[in-house]
């Protein structure tokens, strides 16, 4: 009798986890809106000083990033599920990179895009992984994202090689963002010091 590997799943097993993931997505997704949306209306409605001022700011903060955890996690179990269906629409490369790079602490986007077609969200929120990774797990300060026309290269990564394509699991953007660009007809390559997006 042969035994099986724990780690060995069959394509029905996988395609059942990966249904699982994404109802836990979607469920997840109701109690973070009323944890969210409750402290925003205290927010609003009440004259709250320091510290509890600071403590909501905190949990809204920590709302919306456990919402784009969620977003990754679903784009991650349809993608593997083969059920990604993405939202196409027109975006311009540069804006694309200018909204990642707004989301990322030291980053900034430069360059000359080109218009196409994509899911705008998914790629937005995978370059702002990409960068976020090379500024978290890089170890560098400042991350530029260079766009020319369909590629866009950012730089520079420090030591987050392996982490930043989802070689070394240590990252949930960046390992998501790998698969969703690819997903989309794009690649994400390490070249040196950079990793040069193709859209």
């Amino acid at each position: 009798m042969t035994s099986l590997s724990p780690t060995f799943m069959s394509a029905a097993q996988n395609t059942s986890f990966t249904r699982l993931v994404s109802l836990a997505c979607h469920d997840l997704r109701t109690p973070l809106a009323t944890v969210s949306g409750f402290a925003r209306t205290i927010q609003r409605n009440e004259d709250v000083e320091d510290p509890l001022s600071r403590y909501l700011e905190m949990i809204v903060a920590a709302s919306e990033q456990m919402r784009d955890l969620l977003e990754l996690l679903s784009v991650a179990a349809r993608i593997q599920g083969g059920r990604y269906d993405p939202a196409l629409a027109e975006i311009d490369t540069l804006d694309a990179a200018r909204a990642a790079a707004e989301e990322v602490e030291g980053a900034r986007a430069e360059g000359a895009g080109e218009t196409i077609e994509t899911d705008v969200e998914t790629v937005t929120r995978s370059l702002a992984a990409f960068a976020s990774s090379a500024h978290r797990h890089g170890r560098v300060p400042e991350v530029t994202l260079a766009v020319n026309r369909r590629e866009i290269t950012i730089a520079p990564i420090g030591e987050a090689a392996a982490v930043i394509v989802g070689e070394d699991l240590k990252d949930l953007g960046a390992a998501v963002a790998v698969r969703a660009v690819g997903a989309l007809g794009g690649s994400a390559t390490v070249d040196g010091d950079a990793l040069r997006v193709t859209l």
